[in-house]
């Protein structure tokens, strides 16, 4: 793996290390990443709910709020239609809860993966109406590309609002009120890149803003702060840029997951090996919730997990986050099957190739994706993983590496395709299964035309250089301030040269690894590396490492770590 380290600005740095009261390390670190003034930097530093912008001002809101005013007024009928993955479910779940507090008795549905498919489908329309036709339909983190869905339900007397996130790939919705800062909207928002449950918490605020101007007793009654635990797990699940809003929300509702109000995520928290009262870190929520509301609507029905979050009654509420648990280590034992039979078919027939096309008609496409990512991370190539719905189509989820567009890459092989969409990293797709082998040259032939002949190589990004002396809690402390890291706010990586591992030992079944390194004065360091036994460090020799530095939190206590992403032979 090569290292690629980022630039750095000295001087700058040094400006706000004396402004800020910072370590220059953590003054390098805001630099890097776009807060090259004191005032920048101190507001990154500090994201406070007060920074949020008037929801108002947000294209099409006002005019969501206020149909959604009238449909309250008038004791309307309203159904909520959300999505199956967490931003989904959280957004549907703030929504309906909302609703509820005003008085509103509204029906939620989420679309059933492998019968009904993905977004506002009319087979999932159906059976939501099919014992009681709504007056209005809010539509959440789906709708941007529903033109035949949404004129389906006007022709049924249906108005339709559409709070969604998505890029549109086609013409938009007529006679729908569409809330999408990424169709109506400027790059330079703070809120442009808020996801589905963020821009469902942009609504409710305009909401709640207007009927406070008007003397409402419940508005003046909630506070909003009780529903960021919803928004920051939707949040950190979908992947969005951690700045503007997005990170204002998700360091906010970070703090109050730490003591969960809502039942229903105390009994998740239960089954995910979460204590209460002890720090949530984006790590908790993708890897031990989102898997477990995931699984519902990968293997079976997302609408468990809203029934969870909105329940009070925690008997259920528990039984809920058990089947949840449990569905969630069904999907990772079909998973699991189905990428070692995926990985030997790339081992065996695919060694070679660009990039990935692999198909069984047995596999579930609600795990595909998951797939795809461990094809990626293992050969390091463009990878799409198909399944079958048993009626002679492939559906199939593809993940790319950096530097293949996979979106460009799809537009060259989109004669193949009956469907596809998605993001350059990340794409859904389907074909007639006859089409897959003459897809599968296409896709490889396309990505060689896009990166112009070899793929590039796997790198690793590189912050800063820094001391073994340096890697102390004050450090800490302040990278605690850069927090939450994800996507667009990475977490940063330490290189550290000539240094010595010892004591360095396996555990989990020989998989993982622990060592030791010395800081001079300060006592030594441990540290981990996950997946490392089949390359364990050498003990007695110097090597380089590239690790990432945080508190690990262990029974109650916290200790200082290193999290080992590479390392080689020093001078090598």
């Amino acid at each position: 793996m090569r290292w690629e380290y980022a630039t750095t600005d000295d001087d700058c740095s040094q400006l706000l290390s004396q402004r800020l009261g910072i370590t220059s390390t953590t003054a390098a670190l805001l630099w890097q990443r776009g807060w090259v003034t004191p005032e920048s930097a101190e507001r990154f530093l500090k994201p406070q709910l007060r920074r949020l912008g008037d929801p108002l001002a947000v294209e099409n809101l006002p005019a969501a709020v206020d149909r959604i005013l009238n449909a309250l007024r008038k004791d309307e009928t309203i159904l909520v239609f959300g999505d199956y993955d967490v931003d989904g479910v959280t957004a549907t779940t703030l929504l309906v809860s909302i609703l509820q507090r005003f008085g509103a008795q509204p029906k939620f549905v989420v679309p059933l993966r492998q019968e009904e498919g993905y977004g506002l489908s009319v087979a999932a329309l159906e059976r939501a109406i099919k014992q009681e036709k709504p007056d209005l339909v809010i539509a959440v983190d789906c709708g941007t590309s529903s033109q035949k869905e949404v004129a389906w339900l006007n022709k049924k007397g249906i108005s339709v609002v559409i709070i969604d996130h998505h890029t549109a790939k086609e013409a938009l919705p007529e006679n729908a009120i569409l809330v999408n800062p990424h169709v109506h909207g400027s790059d330079d928002e703070e809120w442009v890149d808020l996801c589905a449950v963020g821009l469902v918490f942009k609504v409710i605020h305009g909401l709640i803003k207007v009927l406070r101007n008007e003397g409402d007793s419940i508005a003046n009654e909630i506070d909003l702060r009780e529903y960021l635990d919803l928004v920051a797990m939707g949040t950190i699940a979908d992947l969005v840029p951690l700045h503007g809003e997005n990170r204002v929300l998700a360091h906010n509702g970070l703090k109050s997951l730490k003591n969960p109000k809502r039942i229903g995520l105390q009994t998740l928290f239960e089954v995910a090996g979460l204590k209460i009262g002890e720090e949530v870190n984006p790590f908790d929520i993708s890897f031990r919730l989102a898997p477990r509301i995931n699984a519902s609507g990968r293997l079976y029905d997302a609408a468990q997990p809203i029934e969870m979050l909105l329940g009070n009654d925690i008997v259920n509420c528990r039984h809920i986050a058990q089947e949840l648990d449990r569905f969630n280590k069904e999907r990772q034992t079909v998973e699991a099957a189905i990428a070692k039979e995926a990985q030997r078919i790339t081992e065996t027939e695919q060694a070679d190739t660009p990039g990935i096309v692999v198909y069984n008609p047995e596999w579930h496409t609600g795990v595909v994706g998951i797939v795809a990512s461990r094809l990626v991370q293992r050969f390091h190539r463009p990878a799409i993983v198909f399944g079958s719905d048993g009626e002679g189509t492939a559906k199939g989820s593809g993940r790319s590496i950096k530097g293949v567009d996979l979106v460009e890459v799809l537009q060259r092989c989109e004669s193949h395709l009956s469907t596809w969409g998605g993001h350059p990293m990340a794409v859904g797709v389907g074909l007639e299964s006859k089409s897959i082998d003459a897809f599968r040259e296409a896709f490889s032939a396309s990505i060689t035309e896009s990166v112009g002949g070899a793929l590039p190589d796997k790198t690793l990004r590189v912050d800063l250089e820094i001391n073994p002396a340096e890697l102390n809690d004050q450090l800490l402390e302040e990278l605690s301030q850069l927090a939450p890291f994800g996507q667009g706010n990475r977490e940063p990586v330490f290189t550290l040269s000539q240094v010595v591992a010892r004591d360095v030992r396996r555990f989990g079944s020989d998989k993982h690894l622990r060592f030791m390194i010395d800081r001079e004065s300060l006592s030594p360091l441990s540290g981990i590396a996950w997946n490392a036994g089949e390359k364990p460090l050498p003990e007695g020799t110097l090597i380089d490492i590239a690790a990432r530095f945080h508190w690990n939190h262990w029974n109650g206590r916290r200790s200082p770590r290193l999290t080992l992403a590479d390392w080689k032979l020093s001078n090598s």
